[in-house]
């Protein structure tokens, strides 16, 4: 019976490993910022199913619709983070404008919201500016200039 087994160790010697770091290489590209993608995709989660974990879908309608659209939006976008990011990482400053718009948004949309909303949106918003200022300067520190 022949020996199939390989040895364990170095693997300098095997015929394809120019191609496999080149792929790796490739692959990552130097992205720093896939530790943010998985926060910034559980916040836009979090945001579109708050109204249902807080209980104000009855005292707030409009806030409803618009967390549950903000955090789809939020969510896409962590997604197309991770999708493309060569592509998508120019969009890192649109997380920071929604946690903006986030924090006043139950003034504006809202129509005389309690304190649970109130603190509920404005923690979504400055994690989302938080995680959106990361991934931007991540990004920007990241990509090679010309």
């Amino acid at each position: 019976m022949a020996d199939v087994s390989h040895p364990r160790g170095d693997i300098t010697s095997h015929p394809d490993v120019s191609e496999m770091r080149a792929r790796y290489d490739r692959v990552l590209g130097g992205r720093d910022v896939a530790l943010v993608d998985g926060p910034v995709f559980l916040l836009g989660l979090y945001c579109a199913v708050s109204p249902w974990i807080l209980h104000y879908t009855t005292s707030q309608p409009d806030l409803v619709t618009h967390n549950l659209i903000m955090g789809i939006a939020i969510g896409l976008l962590a997604l197309g983070f991770t999708v493309t990011p060569e592509r998508m990482y120019g969009l890192s400053w649109a997380i920071c404008a929604m946690g903006t718009w986030m924090i006043i948004s139950p003034w504006i949309v809202g129509t005389s919201p309690d304190t649970g909303v109130v603190l509920n949106s404005i923690i979504i918003g400055a994690l989302a500016v938080v995680l959106g200022a990361l991934c931007a300067m991540t990004a920007t520190k990241s990509t090679p200039r010309a």
